[in-house]
């Protein structure tokens, strides 16, 4: 074929002439990929806050539970033999039960279709059956009306906390999350059995909005005011703060869960302890182990006063939304106002400040301990790097301390009992 045949099949117009068409064929694939982008994008949106972020947490109001009663039964076939062990595991059950309300070992006897009359339902927790073998671990739900009569336990005089309001946070691989994503330790919560249980526990499913407003960044917060939105929104007192820790030696082998129960707003330490899953088919029943004795610390912290619920928590009045502005954004100006004067005795004032590092907190609260009429200056709410909140019993009325601050060589703006503080800038003369 000759070169001029060859060349009369092309087209040698401008690239100008051919750009358009060129660009219009390119563009439908770019448009049919930007088309599938953004329905990915926003199937990750939906699949963000409608997916399955929680789990609902079972009813357990009226049992009391009995778990990890084990039993190991031969018999002459294996529906005999798992019969058997169902009937130890509830006479087991029963002396535990009253082992545990009523201490020693003095249980009275019950037949077994009296014992059947009060269990309400038997959980397995692990079995294994044989020819003429039955081995279970099994837990053992009584219900409260028809066992607390036998006990002597009624509703009526069990000792129960305020309503708390549970937020588990499980550190796993160096992050920690809630309600934002489901769990093991959200797992162990929700199916952690609450009936015969001294905590009054609010549980929630982790959907809607729980994964926006339980999530683990809410329990570092201090500010009261948003604490207080929060559990009346949850109808709770107080929250309690159960955290896991998981540390897995190799990929597959021994997890060493470290937990720890902590209670309210300022994360009080109540106690702690570790536990060892083989691997990580061993981790839910590690936690299922782990709410049981997180439980039982709150208990006896509930026992001996430790747990109480936090006084500044609990809503007397409507919460003012301009306040709630000021605390979830601390580095607005505080508005001066002309409210009246109060009386020249010793009140309680809150005091904002700028504490950039560590070192601007011990001297903010040197600064105003100083001032005479200052009987104490503590930083009740302290975040680094942007403004803390400093309660102060002063003998005297807010515009005596805001002169008292302006002495100091400080800005004040004030706002009823609230005064924010700020160091002028170099040069700057402080406002009065």
């Amino acid at each position: 074929m000759s070169l001029p045949l060859v060349l009369r099949g092309l087209d040698f117009r401008p690239l100008n002439l051919i750009r358009a068409p060129f660009f219009r064929v390119l563009a439908r694939p770019l448009q049919i990929l930007g088309a599938i982008a953004l329905g990915l994008a926003a199937a990750a949106l939906f699949a963000q806050m409608e997916g399955e972020r929680g789990v609902p947490p079972i009813a357990s109001g009226g049992d009391f539970q009995v778990s990890h009663v084990k039993v190991d039964v031969f018999a002459k076939d294996a529906d005999t033999a798992r019969k058997a062990g169902w009937r130890l595991a509830q006479r087991r059950a029963w002396q535990m039960l009253w082992t545990r309300t009523h201490g020693g070992t003095g249980a009275p006897g019950l037949s077994d279709s009296q014992l059947e009359g009060m269990i309400s339902g038997i959980e397995i927790e692990y079995e294994q059956a044989g020819p003429n073998r039955y081995v279970a671990t099994l837990g053992v739900m009584f219900d409260r009306a028809r066992t607390g009569q036998v006990l002597g336990v009624s509703g009526s005089n069990v000792v129960h906390s305020p309503p708390l309001l549970v937020i588990p946070v499980l550190w796993d691989g160096g992050s920690a999350v809630s309600y934002e994503r489901i769990n093991e330790w959200q797992k162990a919560w929700a199916r952690f059995r609450t009936g015969d249980s001294a905590i009054d526990y609010v549980r929630v499913a982790g959907s809607i909005a729980d994964p926006i407003l339980l999530n683990a960044g809410q329990t570092g917060r201090r500010g009261r005011l948003w604490w207080r939105v929060l559990l009346d929104q949850y109808g709770a007192a107080d929250v309690v703060i159960p955290i896991a820790r998981l540390d897995r030696q190799y990929p597959g082998g021994p997890v060493t869960g470290t937990f720890t129960a902590r209670y309210g707003p300022d994360n009080f330490l109540i106690g702690s302890f570790s536990l060892r899953a083989s691997n990580d088919s061993a981790i839910p029943q590690m936690m299922d182990q782990a709410a049981q004795r997180i439980d039982q610390l709150y208990t006896q912290a509930l026992s001996d006063g430790r747990l109480r619920p936090d006084p500044s928590l609990i809503i007397e009045e409507p919460v003012d939304p301009d306040a709630l502005a000021i605390e979830n954004a601390a580095d607005l100006p505080v508005e001066m106002t002309d409210a009246p004067t109060p009386a020249a005795t010793t009140g309680s004032f809150a005091i904002q400040f700028d504490t950039p590092d560590v070192g601007s907190v011990a001297q903010g609260e040197a600064a105003v301990r100083s001032i005479a009429g200052v009987r104490s200056a503590a930083t009740s709410s302290l975040a680094l790097g942007g403004t803390s909140v400093m309660q102060v019993s002063f003998d005297g009325t807010v515009d005596a301390l805001r002169a008292a601050l302006a002495a100091k060589g400080y800005s004040v703006a004030v706002s009823g009992n609230t005064l924010r503080i700020r160091r002028p800038a170099a040069g700057a003369a402080p406002a009065q």
